[in-house]
């Protein structure tokens, strides 16, 4: 499985990463679904270069010009509700790119216990397609597994790209162990070392959903 972790370059995404895990400017949860968005863009753009391409003759006012464009359109899917964002950034660039969404949370047997839980997956057909697999945070890695096995109801993607803001070095394990790894690429903004005693990630940034779309009941 081959792993890109943009924290090891210096970029801009840096930044925009950076005002995501500020306490005092996350509280504007606009700037944090902004932020999200721009490093899904950022994301799509370094993923497009995975893509094959084909030539294409465009006809312009004066003459032909030979272009190369993607062959394929890929499908976005993202991890409802923190991945709307990197979703809509994702899609900011794929423009032409096929949707599909899962809801996965969590749900709390105890203070410290959880299981993961799929209630509505809508996706088109995936049998030799690419596939982009989006949630902006991966603590355990358990909602991606599952999220990814309910999509493989809807056939088998010819490649997957699982894309993320912050990973856990934990959920790097855990995906290296459950997807395919001669078919997955995993790309994160950063990894991000352990995983508190409620599995959130640390030193991470708090509730991602919260914070793009206010605290749930």
């Amino acid at each position: 499985m081959k792993i890109i972790d943009f924290s090891t370059s210096n970029t801009l995404l840096n930044q925009f990463l950076a005002e995501m895990r500020d306490v005092n400017i996350q509280q504007d949860s606009l700037r944090f679904r902004r932020n999200i968005e721009r490093i899904g863009e950022i994301m799509a753009y370094e993923i497009s270069r995975d893509l094959p391409y084909e030539e294409k003759v465009i006809r312009t006012p004066l003459a032909e010009a030979v272009e190369n464009i993607p062959a394929v359109r890929p499908v976005i899917a993202t991890i409802l509700r923190a991945g709307l964002p990197l979703h809509r950034g994702f899609i900011n660039y794929f423009d032409h790119a096929e949707n599909a969404f899962v809801s996965a949370y969590r749900k709390y047997i105890d203070e410290d216990h959880f299981d993961i839980h799929i209630e509505y997956i809508a996706s088109p057909k995936l049998d030799g397609k690419t596939l982009i697999l989006t949630d902006t945070m991966l603590a355990t890695g358990a909602s991606m597994e599952y999220a990814y096995e309910a999509l493989l109801t809807k056939g088998t993607p010819a490649h997957v790209h699982i894309a993320s803001v912050i990973t856990s070095r934990q959920a790097v394990e855990h995906i290296q162990k459950v997807f395919p790894q001669e078919k997955t690429t995993l790309w994160c903004a950063t990894i991000d070392p352990e995983l508190n005693a409620h599995s959130y990630i640390v030193p991470g940034l708090g509730d991602a959903g919260d914070l793009c779309y206010g605290e749930k009941e």
